[in-house]
């Protein structure tokens, strides 16, 4: 039976502002749309595939032609020196920022708080400064060395928890066994009992779970739905086992030196605001990027960029945002969006 069915979606305006307003919104709209975008918007639906009530259009198309001068006024700005990164258009342009984080965002607190309380990995960020100096050299991408699935997408399931889980378990599994392999997210979103499926969960919940059951099946084996159902785990189709998990401390060098030496790593960050939602390439770097984490990801490297060190990090949005579902973070700037606060990895069963 299931638990909970999904999140009812938040593209229905009716429910998030209610129809009187809607349409009051709606009407205002056919006055203050810039006739010169028609043809742009025409096309962006085409290529997401959106389709709209009459009244929604009309709405979803101001809230696009307003993310469309902000992006404008952005890059001009990037163009001007004040920004390290560009935005663009993708996939995410009909929703308003609130309602993106709604979509996208919004790890429950208790991730967080029991991040603190879980085994933690000395021997992560306990290297000298000597030796930090020396890491703090490399550049790593661990894409290159076949630890890293093709970026998924989570469409309007609200389980990025899921998704930097079975990332983390696929670079451990390959690492140690050779053989790289698409896990299952939709089996912890059925059958993590700990977690809330497509309303958020915990990455050490997941992990907890993996544990417990002696494994987890594959994406083939358990088909992705972006909804959550029963549990149907495979117990004799296993396709990947962790006996353990710990937390990489130490702060960003920490992080640096696990993501070197171990592989890609699961981390939380805030990833609310506009800037993000609309990233587009270089190093994003936002001073307002400080807030509560809202969203799990895969740290798979590191490098250098235009002068900038950058965290190279996978979501779990599709290839459509971002540089291909992928994002170069600002490293060693303060702990920029917190990626280093709650960092994960698993030990997989047949490790040394």
């Amino acid at each position: 039976m299931e638990k909970i069915t999904q999140r009812l979606s938040i593209m229905k305006p009716c429910l998030v502002l209610g129809c009187v307003a809607v349409s009051i919104l709606a009407a205002a709209s056919a006055d203050t749309f810039d006739s010169k975008l028609v043809g742009d918007w025409k096309n962006w639906k085409s290529q997401h595939k959106k389709h709209y009530s009459k009244d929604e259009e009309s709405y979803r198309r101001l809230i696009w032609a307003n993310s469309v001068r902000n992006i404008e006024e952005h890059n001009l700005q990037h163009s001007l020196g004040k920004h390290t990164s560009t935005v663009g258009m993708n996939q995410l342009g009909d929703l308003t920022n609130e309602e993106f984080n709604k979509l996208k965002n919004g790890l429950p607190q208790i991730e967080a708080v029991h991040s603190t309380e879980t085994e933690a990995d000395e021997s992560a960020g306990s290297q000298s400064d000597e030796s930090n100096n020396e890491v703090r050299t490399a550049t790593v991408d661990w894409r290159r060395e076949g630890l890293v699935t093709p970026v998924k997408n989570q469409g309007q399931c609200q389980a990025s928890w899921a998704f930097s889980t079975t990332g983390a378990i696929e670079g451990q599994w390959a690492k140690r066994h050779g053989n790289l392999v698409s896990l299952s997210e939709q089996n912890l979103i059925d059958c993590d009992r700990q977690s809330f499926g497509c309303f958020d969960g915990a990455v050490w919940s997941a992990f907890d779970y993996v544990m417990k059951h002696n494994g987890i099946n594959s994406a083939e084996t358990y088909p992705y739905t972006e909804k959550e159902g029963w549990c149907r785990f495979q117990p004799d189709k296993p396709a990947a086992k962790i006996m353990n998990m710990k937390r990489v401390s130490g702060g960003e060098a920490g992080l640096e030196q696990a993501v070197r030496e171990i592989g890609p790593m699961s981390a939380l960050i805030d990833a609310s605001l506009k800037s993000f939602q609309f990233y587009e390439e270089g190093v994003y770097y936002d001073d307002n990027c400080n807030g509560p984490v809202t969203d799990a990801v895969l740290v798979v490297g590191f490098g250098i960029e235009d002068g900038m060190n950058y965290w190279l990090v996978k979501n779990s949005w599709g290839t459509n945002w971002g540089e291909a579902g992928y994002i170069k973070m600002a490293k060693d700037r303060g702990n920029h969006c917190r990626i280093a606060s709650n960092v994960f990895y698993p030990i997989v069963k047949g490790a040394n």
